[in-house]
């Protein structure tokens, strides 16, 4: 259940009952402009699907689409179709993201691959182990399971 309360915004010179309206949701209450728990969980849905319709589409290093993509060029296109923004590298992308630990994951989440303290390649959680991801050279976008323990997941806020 959604509750709503208005608050007279002090922003109106005239002052004419402007209000901003912040939501409830679940018994939290979200800063105006912040996105809902429901609206994350639809543009990761959105996103997700986005990038299994890139399904056979070439990897090309440094590629963020349509047509070809690098890793995180995949990602960075899904989401932005899907109404949220991410930066450019797996790395500045690791950085943007809400850390989820491995049990807490979700589809839609993404999967930063490590050496260390080095992310060197991200995707898509698709569920049951496996992410949709741009592998490398020579490959092309397709759904794999995940192939190491070496891996954080980060929530797009």
């Amino acid at each position: 259940m959604t509750a709503r309360i208005r608050i007279p915004s002090l922003l109106s010179r005239a002052g004419a009952a402007s209000a901003l309206t912040l939501a409830a949701v679940g018994g939290t209450t979200l800063a105006p402009g912040a996105a809902t728990e429901a609206e994350a969980a639809s543009a990761s849905a959105r996103a997700l699907h986005v990038a299994a319709a890139k399904q056979g589409s070439p990897y090309r290093w440094g590629a963020t689409g349509p047509r070809r993509f690098d890793c995180s060029g995949l990602t960075l296109y899904s989401y932005k179709k899907a109404g949220k923004r991410l930066p450019r590298t797996a790395a500045q992308q690791y950085n943007g993201t809400r850390r989820v630990a491995a049990d807490r994951r979700k589809r839609g989440d993404l999967v930063f691959f490590h050496s260390g303290r080095n992310v060197y390649h991200v995707g898509i959680y698709a569920g049951e182990g496996r992410i949709w991801h741009a592998p490398k050279t020579g490959d092309v976008v397709r759904l794999q399971k995940i192939w190491s323990s070496s891996v954080s997941y980060g929530r797009v806020r």
